[in-house]
């Protein structure tokens, strides 16, 4: 008698387990195997074991990609966190012309992200761009990003923000909405500074969603390619490169699939780890503790 409803049930999920199966499983599958066999185009796959991942580990450029990575990453996803929950603040406590502002901190998500990566990188030039031209006469100095690889990731960084701050922006703000405001007429009524009601009663109850916020961030920002490929490629002599520019470099120019595989496969554990501390502290969160 239990076993019928269990049964419909599994039924009317296999198409969605059937979808993962086929779309993420088998392809992770497959490239596992792969990081562990050599291969390139025109040839066959042979077995070389752990092989590429000990060629990647010893390769000082994807150390520098890594560090790239790290620095990029945190450093965009601390600032949009930062700034998504500012805007969304002023959101929330009124702002003038709400529909209009609300449709300007969503319009970089209608643009395409080669568009906007493009548009900006012509912003930025130091001949044309207006950016760069406003920064200069302003007395600022002119910004050469391309001819240094500090100034290049800064500017992908730039361009990142700008570029997925109204996904973050929209999570918070989802966030706040679901805040009882009952709460904060209690707290006023107590007598209780706008500062200390943020602190006790906005940022407790808003960290499960700055965690699940910060995690799929992380994991997005983890994977940039377009940005630091349009701009920079890598360059000078491969100094700005990322792990997703690493991992095509080795694919698609070098030819040596086995290698792009091994640093796939690195690039989703790295995501994974990240993603599980965030995810521990939330179900501590969650839990009180």
């Amino acid at each position: 008698m239990h076993c019928q409803p269990r049964l419909t049930t599994w039924l009317y999920l296999s198409p969605l387990h059937f979808l993962l199966l086929a779309i993420l499983t088998i392809p992770s599958i497959y490239v596992l195997w792969l990081s562990l066999n050599q291969s390139s185009y025109g040839t066959g796959l042979s077995w070389v074991g752990f092989q590429n991942y000990h060629a990647v580990f010893t390769d000082p450029y994807f150390w520098r990609a890594s560090v790239n990575t790290f620095l990029v990453v945190s450093g965009v996803v601390l600032v949009e966190l930062l700034l998504g929950l500012a805007v969304a603040m002023l959101f929330v406590t009124g702002v003038p012309f709400r529909g209009v502002m609300f449709a300007c901190i969503l319009m970089p998500y209608a643009i395409s992200e080669v568009v906007a990566v493009l548009v900006w990188k012509m912003m930025m030039d130091p001949n044309i761009g207006a950016i760069a031209r406003t920064i200069e006469e302003m007395g600022l100095g002119r910004v050469n990003w391309s001819a240094s690889p500090t100034t290049g990731l800064v500017l992908v960084g730039v361009i990142n923000i700008w570029t997925h701050l109204p996904f973050t922006f929209l999570m918070i703000y989802a966030g706040l909405l679901a805040i009882d405001g009952s709460l904060y007429e209690a707290a006023h009524i107590d007598g209780a500074t706008r500062w200390q009601r943020f602190l006790r009663i906005t940022l407790p109850l808003l960290v499960p969603t700055l965690l699940i916020t910060l995690i799929f961030r992380l994991i997005f920002a983890f994977r940039m390619f377009s940005e630091v490929w349009l701009l920079t490629k890598g360059g000078p002599v491969r100094m700005s490169e990322v792990l997703a520019v690493y991992l095509y470099q080795h694919g698609f120019r070098y030819g040596d699939f086995g290698i792009a595989a091994a640093t796939g496969w690195l690039m989703v554990i790295g995501s994974l780890l990240m993603a599980s501390v965030f995810l521990f502290a939330m179900q501590r969160g969650m839990k009180g503790e």
